[in-house]
């Protein structure tokens, strides 16, 4: 633990979870994404939920739907202002699972280019997040670092395909997890890379006939 885990964020408060964490979590929703979300179903569990609207979360969710860090002076006019510029949202409960942390929100979001994508995620405390499912597969990205999900059929060789791509193209892997519906069905590789991968890597690995889709997540602050 440093200085920066006891003192917290730098952000628009009141809440290092519930509002800092939240943004931090729009963020990393709209970065699996893609691009800005033009519609949101924003699906709230546990203290969210209930909580919600006093803490600002639902501005801080849309704000880092929006792009803007947790710092960012116009996160109290963050429904208002995403409204203006055409960005369609809405709030609802959900019971995720006596599991599920009670921080945590279910995104269902869709870009203007046609982009969808579905993600779980939780505020684990003084602005750290955790995002645990994307598109139903298990995961577990934090946006500290750079990071590529990439959906595979689970056929042998193609962790190594993938790995030596990016060795060639000097692209260093921090961690990779795997995780897979079953022996011989779809497939999931969460890379964390020491840096930005560039659109004609992500580009080389799409073309692999194994490879289903590849998401580059960018670290958020």
């Amino acid at each position: 633990m440093n200085i920066f885990d006891i003192v917290g964020p730098v952000m628009i408060g009141p809440s290092s979870s519930h509002t800092a964490g939240a943004c931090r979590l729009g963020l990393l929703a709209a970065g699996i994404l893609g691009e800005r979300p033009q519609q949101a179903e924003i699906l709230l569990h546990g203290s969210f939920a209930r909580t919600y609207k006093g803490h600002g979360t639902d501005r801080a969710l849309v704000a880092g739907l929006m792009g803007w860090q947790p710092d960012d002076v116009r996160i109290p006019n963050a429904l208002k202002l995403a409204a203006e510029e055409g960005v369609k949202f809405t709030f609802h409960p959900v019971d995720l699972g006596s599991m599920a942390h009670p921080n945590s929100v279910l995104f269902r979001l869709t870009g203007k280019n046609g982009n969808a994508c579905e993600v779980i995620g939780a505020s684990v405390g003084g602005g750290q997040i955790m995002v645990t499912k994307v598109d139903g597969f298990p995961v577990e990205l934090t946006g500290v670092l750079p990071a590529l999900f990439v959906p595979h059929r689970d056929e042998p060789g193609v962790i190594a395909l993938v790995s030596t791509i990016l060795a060639q193209k000097q692209i260093n892997i921090a961690s990779m997890r795997v995780f897979r519906e079953g022996k011989g069905e779809t497939a999931a590789m969460v890379i964390e890379c020491d840096q930005a991968v560039p659109p004609a890597v992500i580009h080389h690995l799409e073309e692999l006939g194994p490879v289903k889709l590849v998401r580059f997540v960018d670290k958020v602050s």
